[in-house]
């Protein structure tokens, strides 16, 4: 296999870390695209993305906090332009599942004139763990809206699997993964199960979208990221598309999905959902 240069966008992140040490164990030269790193890649600067992007073959682009909040169109856009500058061959672009204002960014993306894949992705199963749910679970309350939605959680060692192969392997050029477990739970169903694999009480409580979000404002969270949490537990929850099940995974990887049970099972062995441990 040719080693290549690859920028990983958001390459401390949920996704990208584990995609940085695929890439590295297969041998490639990677620059982590962070506003800790050197040099540095921020959204909010674009006037130092040629740096970044210079030298660089491949791009896998995760955008913080989502591609639904406003200005990730234009920064996509902007992206895009930076990368053909820097003559980078292939996109790899991070996206959601039933997040129509995800797609517009995917567009951009597909009419770069450059290779791509688009990887649209369910909701995380790490958002029990290293997300805003794993508050609530330690607290052993989970309080959510949209109690009934039938979510088909997707695990990120699935994710970056997918994408490490996206990243090197022409085959995947101008396709569009869907990427889903093998079935849906309720968020009731997903904290049962972490309740079973950790050996907890933790009640499941459904309320209004209106409580959730004063429920926030109240702890004092930032109003931008209300509005995103907002927007994920309506218009995506609400959208019939993200219940359905992808067989892609299985396609790409030649094995079943992570199943959210497994997740819960080794999630559980680290420690993370045990109280104790996790507030020392």
């Amino acid at each position: 296999m040719e080693k290549e240069n690859i920028l990983v966008i958001g390459g401390t992140g949920k996704t990208g870390r584990r995609i940085v040490a695929r890439l590295e164990a297969l041998g490639h030269n990677i620059r982590i695209g962070s506003r800790s790193a050197t040099p540095i890649f921020d959204w909010h600067k674009p006037e130092n993305w040629d740096a970044t992007l210079a030298g660089m073959d491949k791009v896998y682009i995760t955008y913080q906090p989502d591609l639904a909040v406003p200005g990730a169109l234009e920064s996509i856009e902007q992206l895009v332009k930076v990368s053909k500058r820097a003559n980078v061959k292939k996109l790899v672009l991070l996206s959601g599942k039933g997040e129509r204002e995800a797609q517009l960014c995917e567009q951009v993306v597909i009419h770069s004139g450059l290779d791509y894949t688009i990887v649209r992705a369910s909701w995380f199963n790490q958002n029990f763990s290293e997300n805003f749910l794993l508050e609530p679970i330690l607290d052993g309350l989970v309080a959510l809206p949209q109690a009934e939605a039938q979510i088909p959680w997707v695990d990120t060692d699935d994710i970056a699997e997918v994408a490490t192969k996206a990243l090197t392997e022409d085959i995947h050029n101008g396709q569009i993964y869907e990427l889903t477990g093998q079935r849906t739970l309720t968020f009731k169903d997903a904290v049962a199960e972490i309740a079973k694999a950790s050996n907890r009480d933790i009640a499941f409580v459904p309320i209004s979208v209106k409580e959730y979000g004063d429920g926030m404002r109240k702890t004092g969270l930032h109003e931008d990221f209300i509005w995103l949490i907002e927007y994920l537990f309506t218009e995506v929850l609400g959208n019939p598309e993200l219940a359905e099940v992808s067989h892609d995974i299985e396609k790409i990887l030649g094995r079943k999905p992570i199943d959210f049970s497994e997740y819960a099972a080794a999630t559980a062995e680290t420690g993370i959902w045990n109280k104790k441990i996790a507030k020392v």
